[in-house]
């Protein structure tokens, strides 16, 4: 008897520990399956912190090796916070030959949002769940980014597919113009 109740007891205690584990991978799967309903947005916030910089719309614009700039580059001083510019779920945190320390995070429509250069990363692992505004990691010169001015390259991805970010992130400026007036 005694041994039966000391099984309930280990059960019920495993249970309770594996619980947790699985209600956060249970809420993370609905989030990212809203993501995957929603919309891409028309428009964002700025990536940089605090940045007081004017957009410059270089997508497109020629890079070595007969490549295209898949993004925009957004200069600011040395670790400048780099922020979310969306609601999402950070997919990588880590580094890669062109954009050096980069961070990955999934928004809605299932966009992948790229911030590359950084000179370090913010307090985010894979799979965390992050809110616009949510800092990301800080601006540096990374990767191919090492004899250039300090910048966080920003791209947005949809199944393989680049889309300017200047456009939504000009949009926003836009916006915020007519807000003030």
């Amino acid at each position: 008897m005694r041994l039966r109740r000391l099984l309930l007891v280990i059960v019920l205690i495993g249970c309770a520990v594996a619980a947790a584990p699985v209600r956060t991978a249970l809420q993370r799967a609905w989030f990212v399956l809203q993501l995957a309903t929603d919309e891409p947005p028309t428009h964002l916030p700025s990536p940089v912190a605090r940045a007081r910089a004017t957009l410059t719309n270089t997508w497109s614009a020629p890079r070595q090796g007969g490549r295209r700039h898949e993004g925009i580059d957004i200069f600011a001083p040395l670790d400048t916070p780099i922020v979310s510019t969306i609601r999402g779920v950070v997919t990588r945190v880590g580094t890669n030959t062109l954009g050096g320390q980069v961070v990955f995070v999934l928004g809605p429509g299932l966009e992948s949002h790229y911030y590359a250069h950084l000179s370090r990363f913010g307090r985010i692992h894979p799979g965390d769940m992050v809110a616009p505004g949510d800092v990301l990691g800080y601006v540096g010169r990374t990767g191919n980014a090492r004899d250039t001015p300090f910048h966080l390259h920003y791209g947005i991805y949809r199944f393989g597919t680049a889309r300017n970010p200047y456009l939504l992130l000009a949009e926003a400026d836009i916006s915020r113009a007519h807000e003030r007036q």
